[in-house]
């Protein structure tokens, strides 16, 4: 008697436990953590973990603790395939990132047949929601959009200005470039140099001199800010003073700690700052409490698992194709960057890309600032 209460109060005692572990939703964050855009990949890890401890601090979804996994793809494609198939194996059910678009391409499709919904915060190529595939959705922009906001800046306020573009031979610089490049063409305006780059590169005087000769007065960068910031510096040091006009993709303080005083006068491509909007007041001075500024894709981040868990309350369930068929309703989510809804292809349905100029700030560190200025 006493051995049959004892395998009962066990058998009670390993089903409990076992209870307990299918309580748990399984989730990851993806971008690079580390290598050369390591401080894009700080932004969403700490945008995902924030709302990660938040969210289950006020009693996780339909009851369900997130757990979390982080995955470093070095913004390297095959390392982005080899996290996806890892996050595959270990059971992981939603994803947030990459942030590169030619890490997110590849590895969208390892978690759309493994049943995974992904969001990414920041890739913005337009084909990575062109595809057809039911699990991708992101909370930023497409590149078609902010190329058309930064040529049709360049065709009103640089009229008879000599234009260069350059960019990285990356799936996002090339198309961001390529994507400006058609919008500016189409309304007329012809650039006097198209240039590629390889990521990675140190040395750029061979373009700078063409930059140079080009006599080009606007220098249109389809890139991150790590070799723009190269350029510009070099630029400089060989007395250029071509203005540089970059994208969402130099969003990095690290930008201006790379090009030096260089920098000032940038002009870019963004939305308007989540860090001001009256959503994101608490959970900005929970980072800035941290020590960590929230900036760029931090609360693109943030919002896409508020989303996720949003979707998967109204939905009722946590099998991410239901997710995924609650989210494409086109019913606003509020999160901390705003109301968002999606089409059906994944897409928002609000791009609103603004125009921002790097100068001093208060605190006279350069800095990247809404409007335009200097033009």
């Amino acid at each position: 008697m006493k051995r049959a209460t004892v395998s009962a109060l066990a058998a009670a005692a390993i089903f409990a436990a076992g209870a307990s572990a299918q309580a748990q939703v399984k989730f990851a964050v993806t971008g690079p953590i580390t290598g050369p855009n390591a401080a894009f990949g700080a932004q969403l890890k700490n945008g995902v973990e924030q709302a990660v401890e938040d969210i289950n601090a006020a009693g996780g979804i339909l009851g369900q603790k997130i757990v979390l996994t982080i995955g470093d793809d070095v913004s390297d494609p095959k390392q982005g395939v080899s996290v996806a198939n890892k996050f595959a194996g270990d059971g992981v059910k939603f994803v947030v990132g990459p942030f590169n678009s030619g890490v997110t391409m590849p590895s969208s499709e390892v978690y759309a047949e493994n049943g995974i919904l992904q969001i990414t915060p920041a890739a913005t190529n337009p084909k990575i929601t062109e595809r057809g595939l039911w699990n991708i959705f992101r909370t930023c922009g497409r590149d078609d959009q902010q190329g058309k906001v930064a040529a049709d800046f360049i065709v009103k306020n640089m009229k008879g200005k000599k234009i260069a573009i350059v960019h990285d031979k990356t799936t996002y610089g090339q198309g961001l470039a390529d994507e400006t490049k058609k919008a500016m063409n189409k309304a007329g305006v012809k650039e006097v140099l198209y240039e590629g780059v390889n990521t990675g590169e140190k040395d750029f005087s061979a373009l700078v001199s063409k930059i140079k000769a080009a006599g080009a007065d606007l220098l249109y960068w389809g890139g991150l800010h790590t070799e723009i910031g190269l350029i510009v510096r070099q630029m400089r040091d060989q007395g250029v003073k071509t203005v540089a006009m970059g994208a969402d993709g130099i969003t990095s303080d690290e930008y201006a700690t790379i090009g030096g005083p260089g920098v000032e006068g940038t002009l870019m491509t963004f939305p308007p700052d989540p860090r001001n909007r009256p959503e994101a007041k608490d959970i900005v001075a929970k980072y800035r409490a941290k020590n960590f500024n929230p900036e760029a894709y931090t609360l693109y981040s943030y919002a896409a698992v508020q989303i996720i868990a949003e979707a998967a309350k109204r939905a009722k369930s946590l099998d991410p194709k239901k997710v995924a068929e609650e989210m494409k309703k086109g019913v606003p989510f509020k999160t901390v960057i705003g109301d968002i809804s999606y089409d059906k292809k994944g897409d928002i349905t609000r791009p609103d890309y603004v125009i921002y100029t790097w100068k001093k700030g208060p605190d006279g560190k350069i800095s990247y600032f809404e409007g335009a200025t200097g033009t």
